[in-house]
């Protein structure tokens, strides 16, 4: 099952500055994590999908790099964020 629209919508909402905000590194992280608990809870009903899997590994990375850019530019909004979205 993938992200709707109406799900990023209020990802962007909930972190961006106004609606149209999607370059926002809060933003991008947020959405990317609601693509990997989507593809997640995929992988656990197909485990031999291998191309989600890495699907799932390169979304995991691009969140990695995100995350380690947010917390050079600014450590209170990463860890504000971290803690928000439970990672």
């Amino acid at each position: 099952m993938a992200v709707t629209a109406e799900q990023k919508k209020l990802a962007i909402q909930k972190y961006g500055k106004n609606e149209k905000d999607t370059g926002n590194t809060e933003v991008q992280i947020a959405v990317l994590t609601l693509e990997i608990n989507n593809l997640s809870q995929h992988l656990q009903k197909f485990p031999k999908d291998y191309k989600s899997l890495r699907g799932l590994q390169r979304l995991l990375g691009k969140r990695k790099s995100l995350l380690n850019y947010l917390h050079r530019e600014n450590a209170e909004r990463y860890h504000a964020l971290k803690k928000e979205l439970g990672l």
